[in-house]
């Protein structure tokens, strides 16, 4: 029998939920088909290690990019919580480093001074207040239609910075501002999270990049999730039930058709649904997968690496606390000529070493993750997020090995930077082993059917439409279309997708509801 639907959708991610509530909500018969037990994709938290307390933020980790006006809309109950210090990054061999402290700009001044860098310190507020001019231009357009490059170069009013973060490689911008190497590498790294490109990158897709990370909710700043990256996904499932939306766990999707039918297997039986219209909340490889078709496959390029602590790591540095240096973002060997040294390295089939690394520590600004015995132990988390470790380097027959190898040279990357060895913190689980855990592209591909690993889904694309593309439909005008007009994209492979926004879920739902 065949079961008939207003709207399918495939894949029971963050932003297949945002999709779900919204059209639900506006009358619409949705049901939610997610291949794995529980709902919210790569947004979700878990205690990851047996016997511990932790639940920790497993894959995504922090938010800059959900727009208030989604909250506002499904009555979410989520609370963000801003960090004080932007980041803290060791200078390589030394026992000094920067601290880029939001509160206090005087203190931050004289770290740039310390590391010789005081003209840097000046063309740091410069770029920056550039690119806010580009977040609140650009950020409120991300929930409606799309503007053209043009509409969105009005927008801006500022063709200087329209130029250097848009049309010319953002690297250019970086070098033509900074001086020193390692401020160059700090202001590097967020073209490069999760993107395999140099530093200097022609092509763009650091640019692209780069964008998404400076523009989220008009300031650019990333924020911790009160609860973990799960209090997200949870109030979004219980948005989209309350609405209506009839949301099916352990549903496997095995095909869709042009005509809007999906066909999926759940409790060892086969179902089959007829939609009006289907979303996407899985990768385009994936959806043409479903549809019988060939696309590229994606590539991501990072490793994430979960621990747990006793306490926070010494640093080199003995006038930076710890508690700054991890309160927002700790760089290690992320200088600019370690970045471009390690991109030519994974192309040539190595993993760098040493390992561009990021650092972030959840329990500092939200302990409430950890058990009350954790916190009253001094117990911490720290979340690794390794640059320029693309795809290529795993093969399903080498990945336990590579597994182990990227956790030592993430181990490695860190004690260059430490004033002691970061395995000598780390805490035990129930069964004695330690807390820690390391996933590649490969484990992510096999844990949540990400191709390649890519936590985009795919090459980014600019938050705008050209001058000279088509958007005479709806999900055309909400970038959110494919080449079959029942079926559209609401996950991170949408245009303005990526990252834990629901933008693509939003936008989707807008689409389907105006051409109702």
């Amino acid at each position: 029998m065949t079961d008939r639907v207003d709207v399918a959708i495939v894949g029971g991610g963050h932003n297949a939920l945002t999709a779900a509530a919204y059209l639900a909500a506006a009358g619409k018969r949705v049901v939610v088909l997610e291949r794995l037990d529980a709902f919210g994709g790569a947004a979700v938290s878990a205690e990851a290690f047996t016997g511990i307390a932790a639940r920790l933020s497993r894959y995504s980790y922090l938010v800059s990019l959900l727009p208030q006006r989604i909250i506002r809309d499904l009555g979410l109950d989520i609370r963000l919580a801003r960090r004080r210090y932007s980041s803290y990054t060791p200078e390589p061999g030394t026992a000094r480093g920067l601290l880029v402290d939001t509160g206090d700009p005087a203190g931050t001044a004289a770290s740039f001074g310390t590391l010789g860098a005081s003209a840097d310190a000046d063309a740091w507020g410069d770029f920056y207040g550039a690119t806010a001019r580009l977040a609140r231009a650009l950020f409120p357009t991300v929930t409606e239609p799309l503007p053209t490059r043009s509409e969105a170069r009005r927008l801006l009013g500022d063709d200087a910075a329209w130029d250097a973060f848009i049309e010319q490689p953002v690297g250019a911008a970086i070098t033509s501002r900074f001086s020193t190497d390692l401020v160059r590498g700090v202001v590097a790294t967020d073209a490069l999270i999760g993107t395999f490109a140099p530093p200097l990158d022609e092509t763009l897709a650091a640019n692209r990049c780069f964008l998404y990370h400076v523009i989220g909710g008009g300031t650019g700043d990333w924020d911790v999730p009160v609860g973990g990256m799960g209090s997200v996904s949870g109030a979004l499932w219980h948005a989209a039930v309350e609405a209506g939306a009839e949301l099916i766990s352990g549903a496997e999707v095995t095909s869709i058709t042009p005509d809007g039918e999906v066909v999926y297997r759940a409790l060892d039986a086969e179902h089959r649904i007829a939609a009006e219209v289907v979303l996407s909340g899985v990768a385009p490889h994936e959806l043409a997968r479903l549809l019988g078709e060939e696309s590229p496959r994606p590539e991501g390029a990072q490793v994430k690496v979960n621990l747990l602590l006793k306490r926070l790591p010494r640093l080199r540095d003995a006038s930076v606390d710890p508690v700054a240096a991890f309160g927002g973002t700790f760089h290690a060997n992320e200088g600019w000529e370690r970045l471009a040294s390690a991109y030519a390295e994974a192309v040539a089939g190595r993993i760098p070493d040493p390992l561009p690394c990021e650092i972030y520590c959840h329990s500092l600004t939200d302990p409430t993750i950890l058990s009350p015995e954790l916190q009253a132990a001094g117990a911490q988390t720290l979340t690794v997020f390794a640059l320029q470790a693309p795809d290529r380097l795993v093969t399903e027959g080498t990945n336990d090995a590579r597994r182990d190898e990227f956790q030592a040279a993430v181990l490695r990357s860190l004690d260059a930077v430490l004033a002691e060895p970061l395995a000598d913190l780390v805490l035990t689980d129930g069964d004695g082993r330690p807390c820690i855990e390391t996933k590649t592209t490969l484990d992510l591909e096999h844990a949540l059917s990400m191709p390649g690993g890519n936590i985009f889904h795919g090459p980014l694309s600019w938050p705008f439409a050209e001058d000279d593309a088509t958007l005479s439909t709806p999900a055309q005008r909400w970038g959110v279309a494919t080449a079959n007009d029942r079926i559209l994209l609401c996950g991170a492979g949408a245009q303005r997708g990526g990252a834990v926004s629901g933008i693509g879920g939003h936008n989707a739902a807008m689409a389907v509801l105006e051409a109702s």
